[in-house]
């Protein structure tokens, strides 16, 4: 089996700086213009899509790419379009420009997932002109509003276009397939097997308006700060779930290290800057966000609000929210803003066998393993019709890269060559599974 031709690969480069030039920012900027781009690169290899909208502006591309064996079920790929806001100023470059400079092509959406995006594109557009076909129908969503939860976007499929999906039996998406180095000669891959669920909150306090001037003690303000405090400060336990069992079992054997999952002190400082993320993996998290109150510097106002983004393991979505009612203290009031669960899977499976097998053959020096990601994707959405969910857009990385610090940070950006293995590694798996 030979690997991507190297024009698909300067396409993915070119594709993926086309794309960070759309400003997807949500929800400013809707995706409307970036989904009629990828209908009309898909439209010029002959591969027939459909724009869908949830309301005007918010659009998802989805397509069909036929398969060698229709007898098989589908292959699920979904990559989303829009991109959290950023502000020009804080960049070294402009985060819209698509700009390549020293190895990276820099912009908002460059890891966070418009990679994605782009590489996939280049594959079937290379296969449609060399008449290549996939092993089994691969359908295609480019999908709208995952950074604020997927409700225009995915769940927006899943709720009313079901029929599109209904035979795929497995999914790949972002934040997976990506290197880890533990040191310069010892490459992890880490392949998302899980996801934490989201429960977004609104905090409210009530209290009784007054003169600025006042003794008060019946103070909205004061009394939310202190449910946010309280709240900012706690410390969930660890909780280990499967999945983390098994990406510390994997460090083991591939260090000959005896690593206790219990003792994560002792293994995590080991994966560099993804520590922060995994490190999240290990237990709830909630983090205050947002504060609001008042409309006049001399007046207590009647009330006070907060926003609280709390991420929850599987299986523990009410032990989180049994702890934050135990924080909110008398006379302050939660309600959800977005709810999401958890996901879930094993790490086994043909499906997981090629990535891995795609992985080694593009480097035989990487070992495979499954993690669980602290963040959400739009499996959320998927898995609900039955799919089995991984997190497989494969990136090759620099040792000294702090690629958790790019999404949603400053100066995002991705390596020429590290989208390029990306591309090799994406043909060879889709050519297999």
């Amino acid at each position: 089996m030979t690997a991507a031709t190297p024009a698909a690969q300067d396409e993915a480069v070119d594709l993926l700086c086309d794309l960070i030039r759309f400003n997807t920012s949500n929800p400013t900027h809707p995706e409307r213009p970036a989904a009629e781009w990828v209908a009309g690169k898909l439209d010029e290899v002959g591969v027939a899509s459909r724009i869908i909208e949830s309301e005007p502006g918010r659009a998802s591309t989805v397509a069909r790419i036929d398969g060698a064996d229709p007898s098989r079920p589908p292959l699920l790929i979904h990559a989303h379009l829009d991109v959290v806001p950023a502000e020009p100023a804080e960049w070294s470059v402009n985060p819209f420009a698509g700009e390549i400079r020293d190895g990276y092509i820099w912009g908002r959406g460059a890891v966070d997932m418009k990679d994605m995006d782009a590489m996939v594109l280049a594959l079937v557009r290379d296969w449609a002109r060399s008449g290549r076909k996939p092993p089994r129908d691969i359908v295609l969503a480019f999908v709208a509003d995952e950074e604020a939860g997927g409700r225009q976007g995915a769940h927006y499929l899943v709720d009313h276009h079901a029929d599109l999906f209904a035979d795929c039996t497995e999914a790949i998406s972002e934040v997976g397939g990506f290197s880890v180095s533990l040191d310069r000669q010892t490459r992890l891959y880490l392949i998302q097997t899980a996801e934490k669920g989201i429960n977004w909150l609104r905090l409210k306090a009530s209290g009784r308006p007054a003169h600025g001037s006042l003794l008060h003690p019946d103070n909205a303000v004061t009394r939310l700060a202190a449910a946010v405090s309280r709240i900012g400060a706690h410390e969930f336990p660890v909780v280990l779930t499967d999945t983390v069992r098994a990406l510390v079992e994997s460090i083991a054997t591939v260090t000959g290290l005896d690593l206790d999952p219990e003792r994560p002190e002792d293994w995590l400082p080991r994966l560099g800057g993804m520590a922060r993320m995994i490190g999240a993996a290990l237990r709830n998290t909630a983090n205050p966000t947002r504060l609001a109150a008042g409309y006049k510097e001399n007046v207590i106002p009647s009330s006070a609000t907060a926003t609280v983004d709390c991420r929850y393991l599987p299986g523990q979505g009410d032990a989180l929210l049994a702890t934050i009612d135990e924080l909110l203290g008398e006379g302050v009031e939660r309600e959800a803003i977005v709810t999401d669960i958890a996901v879930e899977t094993t790490f086994d499976g043909a499906l997981v066998d090629a990535m891995c097998a795609a992985l080694r053959a593009e480097d035989p020096a990487g070992h495979p393993m499954p993690y669980l990601m602290s963040g959400g994707t739009d499996a959320k959405s998927f898995s609900l019709l039955g799919m089995r969910c991984f997190g497989f857009s494969p990136l090759l990385l620099p040792p000294d890269l702090d690629f958790s610090a790019l999404f949603h940070g400053i100066d995002e950006r991705v390596p020429v060559e590290g989208l390029r293995f990306g591309v090799r590694v994406l043909d060879r798996f889709l050519s297999a599974c």
